[in-house]
């Protein structure tokens, strides 16, 4: 596990940033797995900027997201479809029909997360991964508890996710859907790369815990310790609980700008 600390949010997004856009080209048919929620979007600001400044050619990418609420129709203007398309997809070049998000809408969810699944095989698996964490240590929607091996389900949200996602929903908890549809933490560790992003004093605790502590099933982001290629980009205020944070700057300032961006 790499760990990048970065002045503030912009900086880590687009040091992020500039490794996806190496993967894309050298591997301009890359399949690459999304997040959704406030976290991702200075990236995703950047990816576009790097299409409309750079070139960076996204035709031939295929993309799979993370999760979405069940019972949230694509057009919803918190589906996570929509996110996607009003934050990147409407950005840049990519084809429609290279973009996967879990269908919230599905009358039958066991068959929909099966073949989410198989598609990802299909693609050629995921190259990499981009990940947010949420405060409990959640990654996608793998609440505390998920198995280590799970793949693509339904899960319950936790009242603590509830909370922290009814910011979206105009502050009103009641609003925001208990169930949704996520990738599972196996399925997540089988892409090749993972990225991490966490911003902010209040996810201090859990990057510490993700990164320094024991490998527990109730710190599901913590499972990355033992992914061979996993990074975790975080802003200074995120970093303020580690205790090797000065050995994780020591290492990545010392590194060679191409190996910084593979």
């Amino acid at each position: 596990m790499e760990i990048i600390i970065k002045k503030d949010a912009h900086e880590g997004s687009c040091a992020a940033a500039r490794v996806i856009a190496g993967l894309v080209r050298r591997k301009p048919n890359a399949v690459i797995g999304l997040a959704t929620g406030s976290t991702p979007l200075k990236l995703y600001n950047e990816l576009i900027r790097l299409h409309k400044e750079e070139g960076i050619d996204f035709s031939e990418v295929t993309t799979f997201n993370l999760d979405e609420y069940i019972g949230l129709p694509a057009g919803h203007e918190q589906s996570y479809r929509r996110f996607m398309n009003e934050n990147l997809f409407d950005h840049i070049n990519i084809k429609t029909e290279n973009t996967h998000v879990p269908d919230g809408m599905t009358a039958d969810v066991s068959a929909t997360c099966a073949a989410y699944e198989q598609a990802i095989v299909d693609a050629g698996g995921i190259d990499l991964q981009v990940l947010g964490i949420g405060s409990d240590g959640h990654v996608g929607f793998n609440e505390p508890t998920s198995s280590f091996a799970s793949r693509t389900r339904i899960k319950t949200l936790t009242q603590q996710t509830v909370a922290d996602n009814a910011r979206f929903f105009d502050g009103d908890e009641s609003k925001v859907p208990h169930h949704c549809i996520t990738m599972g933490i196996g399925t997540i560790m089988d892409a090749r790369m993972n990225i991490m992003l966490a911003f902010g004093a209040n996810k201090a605790e859990a990057v510490a815990d993700t990164v320094e502590g024991p490998v527990a099933a109730m710190m599901p982001a913590s499972i990355l310790q033992h992914h061979a290629s996993a990074k975790v980009f975080i802003d200074e205020a995120a970093a303020t609980d580690l205790k090797l944070a000065d050995y994780y700057r020591w290492v990545y300032n010392g590194k060679p700008d191409w190996q910084k961006n593979a």
